[in-house]
């Protein structure tokens, strides 16, 4: 499964019902895009550290950007942009998702529920 930035976030404000989601998943993997989110996010060098730590500790692999999924995200931004508010990072956490053909794990459904061919699972904080 792939996890959007959302339930990492969740974990880190002491969320039980997101970390034990990440823990019982054998196989995590997150966005090069949530990555960044994750570390643009720090508030100093010791959240970026702990971001860092975070990913290492609970062994998340980190899919990068390909020429694949920058072509998909293009194509849901001008698909979805004026109708639904597609955003680019949303557009390539879902990208990266769907060309590894992989569940997105999100609780913020309403940012991906446009993409048809998408597998989304909803999480429920």
């Amino acid at each position: 499964m792939i996890f959007d930035t959302d339930i990492l976030i969740w974990v880190q404000r002491g969320n039980s019902k997101a970390a034990n989601l990440i823990e019982k998943d054998e196989n995590k993997y997150l966005s090069i895009q949530s990555y960044m989110e994750l570390l643009q996010g720090a508030k100093n060098k010791t959240h970026h550290k702990y971001v860092k730590d975070f990913i290492s500790d609970f062994n998340f692999s980190i899919l990068p950007f390909t020429e694949n999924i920058g072509h998909r995200a293009l194509i849901y931004v001008e698909g979805y942009a004026l109708s639904s508010n597609m955003r680019a990072g949303d557009a390539i956490i879902a990208a990266t998702a769907v060309e590894n053909n992989m569940v997105l794990v999100s609780s913020n459904v309403k940012h991906f529920k446009v993409i048809k061919e998408l597998q989304l699972k909803s999480f429920k904080p």
